[in-house]
């Protein structure tokens, strides 16, 4: 018996999950919301058939594009790498393509020329990468009639955002070092795109609740090469116990250096992340951290445009929660002897 070559419709894929056909396109489209259950039958369904919606043909019945422009300072990081497979994941199962323009930095010829770059193309929308400097500034460049959505860890800027409430994971994280004995915490900072910096202002915010010291900032960029060189700073001072880090990367490099002062993680300072990176529980010792969820972040951030093309407006937010992760690297502070 030969197998039929004929490409899976639209029709089987609400045959298979269940639902209409019009709830199918909603799906696809994000145009309006679908309840979770039925959204993750129809992607079930999507993945099991093979379907795939035709993004030309569809552009030529609506008049609309289906190319999406993301734009991103970084495509490597793990949050910003999962952050973009997120999107394309979602953009991939509604029919569209995704095009990624990176700005090299937040210098305001650098951020015009992304922009620009993005938008000689035709697209329906933009997605920003709102994570740092670079992705803030092109926010404020691109027109004000064009759909967009950001992605990143807080709100404002007047668009529709994607949001990880890292403020929130930042003051568990500084919480719970506080009620293992910790006198104070210390942060060690990634960059940030402006003053409501998340993660600085939840570490800040448990601290003052507690009504304990606030030591200053240690800025490390994204370089594990200066988180080292913290950590071999710290590693000299008898008054660090807990150190609090703006990502994963950044805890390793700051563990390698305290180990190099002869200081023991966690017997003499404890150590928690940012980020939940996949390797953090195979470093030694496992790495505590707050996890947080990019590629869910991506794909909202697709669904929040997806609502913008469909309908012409949006809720403003769409916020998921972080998750403290506790392993190794984490404890009580050293008994003074």
């Amino acid at each position: 018996m030969s197998r039929s070559t004929r490409a899976p419709s639209i029709t089987d894929v609400a045959r298979l999950a269940g639902v209409s056909v019009p709830t199918v396109s909603r799906v696809i489209t994000g145009s309006v919301p679908v309840s979770q259950e039925r959204t993750d039958r129809v992607l079930a369904a999507i993945r099991e058939l093979g379907y795939r919606p035709n993004g030309a043909a569809r552009a030529l019945v609506t008049g609309r594009q289906s190319v999406i422009a993301v734009l991103a300072s970084n495509t490597t990081r793990y949050g910003y790498a999962t952050t973009l497979q997120g999107i394309e994941e979602a953009a991939r199962l509604a029919g569209f393509i995704v095009m990624i323009t990176v700005i090299e930095t937040d210098e305001p010829g650098a951020v015009q020329a992304a922009v620009d770059l993005a938008l000689s193309h035709p697209v329906a929308g933009v997605v920003v990468l709102k994570f740092d400097p670079p992705g803030a500034a092109a926010l404020h460049r691109l027109p004000e009639a064009l759909p967009v959505v950001a992605a990143s860890g807080g709100r404002g800027d007047g668009v529709p955002h994607a949001v990880l409430d890292d403020t929130a994971g930042a003051t568990a994280a500084t919480e719970y070092l506080l009620g293992l004995g910790h006198r104070t915490v210390h942060y060690v900072a990634v960059p940030t795109s402006g003053r409501r910096a998340g993660r600085a202002t939840g570490w800040k915010r448990a601290l003052t609740r507690a009504g304990v010291d606030v030591p200053p900032v240690l800025d490390a960029g994204w370089e594990p090469e200066r988180a080292y060189e913290i950590g071999r700073e710290l590693g000299g001072r008898d008054d660090v116990t807990a150190v609090l880090c703006g990502n994963d990367e950044l805890a390793m490099g700051l563990m390698r250096g305290l180990h190099e002062a002869g200081r023991r993680v966690p017997a003499d300072i404890s150590v928690v992340g940012f980020d939940g990176h996949p390797m953090g529980r195979f470093w030694t010792p496992a790495l505590t951290t707050v996890e947080q969820d990019f590629a869910d972040l991506g794909r909202r951030s697709f669904a929040l445009l997806g609502e913008l093309l469909g309908t012409g407006h949006t809720a403003k937010t769409s916020s998921s929660a972080a998750r403290l992760v506790v392993r190794e690297s984490s404890g009580p502070p050293p008994v003074a002897g």
